[in-house]
């Protein structure tokens, strides 16, 4: 059935458009968020290269190949039995008995971004986390976003909100597989994060999704005073994977911390695009974000990192650095700095290079098989951001996957 409209909608929309139907069970005020939504996306269909987010990667294939929303809610296996001052349950059971959360989540997504603006028209379910006043969890909570099915999009949505002076380490893994399968999906995930005076969130995402999947990530965070913020970002599998961070550095002193490594081979492309906004006095950001690419491979970074004028006291240093495999793959880097106030400290690098060959001379020279000696080196220069993981039990988890990424990485 065709959905008739009062405005000029982009051919790519239009299947998206028809597939849209009200939920006469959900609540007024998301129905109104689900139609904004959208009539938004209808307007503006995907986003393409010549917007400057976007220039690195190609939706083409979404927008010539409709991928229309499953039936089938696409719930993350969280866990059960958690301490007294903990909240984690499914977005479908937080609309009902925690609202006031998800409309503040409506207000502060928005649905101005194409992307984000189909997902508030379509999410079918995702997590909330809410955690009270000075709780800290002692052990990391582990939420598994299970792999589409079918030519299908899944759409989640998800809010973590920490109140002051809580703690909490969240790892969060997209397909789990681990392995080069087959399966057609696309994956839309939006989250707020919600950091609370002297709050602490540690949040490591390992994305290890389907060859043939298209997993697109947004993650829009807000820090308040004394609040800190370390993220970890590991792509290692997927047809085409974005990572999408921003972060709104609102009260004075706070803290964040963005790590990340991707590997690409074959025909895979890989994005980490992040966005920090110093607003207050006293704040601090690192970044270090490390790729590689082999085969036909693409990788890219996008890193911008503002100090507006009210921002004194600020240190920001942003890192990019890259390994290119063949020549064939390709990584592109673009850090940015945008600096408004004059008592600051700020600083960005990025490089893209080859595999030392003097150091594969000497790790041969020491009987070291060819392969062997290229994966070590690789390995090498991907553990850096991983071993800033503070936990051992997970950075030593990341290392096993790196390895096992690595190894499929040599037989392609």
């Amino acid at each position: 059935m065709t959905t008739l409209v009062d405005f000029p909608v982009k051919p790519e929309a239009r299947p998206y458009l028809d597939a849209f139907a009200e939920d006469a069970g959900e609540p007024q005020w998301l129905r109104t968020v689900r139609r904004q939504g959208i009539d938004r996306f209808a307007r503006t269909g995907f986003p393409s290269r010549r917007s400057e987010n976007w220039r690195y990667l190609d939706l083409q294939s979404l927008a010539s190949e409709p991928l229309l929303p499953t039936s089938r809610a696409a719930q993350p296996a969280l866990p059960a039995d958690l301490p007294p001052g903990i909240w984690l349950r499914p977005m479908r059971t937080a609309i009902a008995e925690r609202p006031e959360l998800i409309r503040s989540l409506a207000a502060a997504a928005g649905t101005e971004a194409p992307l984000e603006a189909l997902n508030a028209a379509f999410f079918a379910d995702g997590f909330v986390l809410d955690v009270a006043a000075g709780i800290v969890v002692a052990e990391p909570i582990e939420i598994a976003h299970p792999a589409g099915t079918g030519d299908a999009s899944l759409h989640t949505r998800s809010l973590v909100n920490l109140g002051a002076g809580s703690r909490v380490t969240i790892v969060e893994t997209y397909g789990g597989s681990g392995k080069s399968n087959s399966g057609k999906y696309w994956r839309n995930d939006v989250a707020a994060w919600r950091l609370g005076e002297g709050a602490s969130l540690t949040r490591v995402a390992l994305v290890e999704e389907s060859a043939e999947a298209v997993s697109l990530s947004e993650v829009a965070a807000m820090l308040g005073a004394d609040a800190r913020l370390d993220g970890f970002l590991a792509l290692f599998g997927g047809g085409t994977v974005r990572q999408e961070i921003a972060v709104a550095m609102t009260g004075d002193r706070a803290a964040c911390r963005i790590d990340g490594a991707f590997v690409v081979s074959g025909s895979e492309e890989a994005n980490v695009v992040t966005a920090i906004d110093h607003r207050a006095v006293g704040g601090t950001t690192g970044e270090l974000i490390k790729g590689v690419a082999a085969g036909r491979g693409h990788g890219a970074f996008q890193g911008k990192i503002v100090v507006r004028e009210g921002a004194q006291q600020t240190d920001a240093r942003q890192t990019s650095r890259n390994l290119i495999l063949g020549r064939r793959a390709s990584i592109d880097t673009k850090p940015e700095l945008e600096i408004l106030a004059d008592d600051v400290k700020c600083a960005h690098g990025a490089s893209v290079g080859e595999l030392d060959e003097a150091a594969l001379f000497y790790l041969r020279s020491r009987g070291i098989p060819q392969a062997e000696a290229r994966r070590l080196l690789i390995e090498g220069f991907l553990r850096e951001p991983i071993e800033g993981v503070a936990d051992p039990a997970i950075r030593e988890h990341l290392l096993r996957r790196l390895s096992r990424r690595l190894a499929r990485l040599e037989d392609q």
